[in-house]
C-alpha cells in the first residue's frame, strides 16, 4: 500500500478536550479547499505520524476502517474486536478506540478513512442532527457497527481506497475534489449495504437534544437555556452528550448553526447581516470568526468557492 496522502492530509486532528478519565478526544481540522477526508493505510511500514495512537482515544469525526489482512484486536468502546480479512469496521463520533499494543497490530492491514459528512454534498445540504439517521452512515448505526466485504469484492474495496488517496495527494489536479466526494461516496454506499436490517436503538437522550436544537437554533438560545428546558444543569448535560457522541452541547448548536449560514450562502444572495441572523448567530462579525475556525475560510470566500 502506499502511504496516506502526507502535504494534504497531515495534521488534520489535534486535541479538542480530554475527558474526566484521561481519555483525549481528537477534533477535525479542517483545510480550506479540501474535502473533509483522509485516508491512512495502517501497515507495519506506517512511519510514527501515521501510527494511530497507543492509547484510547476518541474523536469528533466518523472514522470507516477496511481490513485488507487481518492479525491482533482492538477495543472499540468496550468492545473487543478481533481484526479479521475483509471487514468494515464504523466508528462513530465519541466512540473510544485502543489497542493494548500497537505491536499486536503487526500484521494487520487495513485502511482508515477519516472524515467529517459534510465532505458529502448530499449530508452538506441537511442538518448535522440528522446524519446517524441517514441510509448513506447505516452501518454506524448498526448493531455492532460491522461489515463483511465479500471476496469477489474486496479488489474492488482495494481500488476506491488506492484511488481516494491518490486524489487527496492532488487537491488541486482538476476534478479532485468531484472525484474525491463519488469515491468516498461510493464507499459509504458499500459500506452501507453490509449493514444488517436492524438499527441499534437511538439513544433517547440525544434524540431530545438534537429535537430541542432542530426547533430553536435560529432564536438566541444558549447551550445553557437547551440544559435548563431538557431539565438538566449545563455542565451534566454538556458531558453527557460529549461522552455519548464526541462534541458538546454548544459544538452541535454551533454546528447546526454554521450549516444553516451554509445553506444560505449556497443558496441566496442573502448579507451577512442577514444570514447572522437568520442562522442563530449573534451577528455578522460573529459569524465570520466562528465560520473561520470551523472551515479555515471566510464565508464571502466559501460562497465564492461553492
Amino acid at each position: 500500500m502506499g502511504r496516506s496522502s502526507d502535504s494534504v492530509q497531515d495534521r488534520v486532528r489535534s486535541v479538542r478536550t480530554v475527558r474526566a478519565d484521561g481519555t483525549p478526544v481528537y477534533r477535525w481540522e479542517q483545510r480550506p479547499g479540501v474535502p473533509a477526508v483522509r485516508v491512512v493505510p495502517l501497515d507495519p511500514r506506517c512511519d510514527d505520524d501515521h501510527r494511530p495512537p497507543d492509547i484510547g482515544h476518541a474523536h469528533d469525526f466518523w472514522v470507516l476502517a477496511y481490513v485488507e489482512r487481518g492479525g491482533g484486536a482492538v477495543d472499540l468502546d468496550g468492545r473487543q474486536v478481533v481484526l479479521r480479512d475483509g471487514e468494515v469496521h464504523a466508528i462513530a463520533p465519541g466512540e473510544v478506540v485502543a489497542a493494548d499494543s500497537l505491536a499486536e497490530l503487526t500484521h494487520a492491514r487495513a485502511w482508515s478513512v477519516a472524515f467529517t459528512p459534510d465532505a458529502i454534498p448530499t449530508l452538506a445540504s441537511i442538518s448535522p442532527l440528522t446524519w446517524s439517521h441517514h441510509p448513506l452512515l447505516a452501518l454506524f448505526a448498526a448493531d455492532g457497527r460491522r461489515g463483511v466485504v465479500p471476496e469477489p469484492d474486496r479488489p474492488r474495496w482495494q481500488a476506491w481506497l488506492t484511488d481516494l488517496s491518490d486524489e487527496l495527494r492532488h487537491p488541486d489536479r482538476l476534478g479532485a475534489r468531484d472525484a474525491i466526494t463519488a469515491t468516498l461516496t461510493q464507499l459509504l454506499v458499500a459500506s452501507a449495504r453490509l449493514a444488517p436490517s436492524t438499527p441499534i436503538a437511538p439513544d433517547p437522550l440525544v434524540g431530545r437534544v438534537f429535537d430541542e436544537i432542530e426547533r430553536t437554533y435560529a432564536t438566541k438560545v444558549s447551550a445553557g437555556d437547551l440544559a435548563r428546558t431538557l431539565g438538566y444543569t449545563p455542565g451534566h448535560l454538556t458531558t453527557v452528550i460529549r461522552q455519548r457522541t464526541g462534541r458538546t452541547l454548544l459544538d452541535w448548536l454551533t454546528e447546526r448553526r454554521l450549516t444553516e449560514a451554509r445553506r444560505l450562502l449556497r443558496e441566496t444572495d442573502l448579507p451577512l447581516s442577514v444570514i447572522s441572523v437568520r442562522a442563530g448567530l449573534s451577528d455578522p462579525g460573529y459569524l465570520v470568526r466562528r465560520f473561520k475556525a470551523r472551515y479555515g475560510t471566510t464565508p464571502d470566500r466559501w460562497r465564492r468557492d461553492a
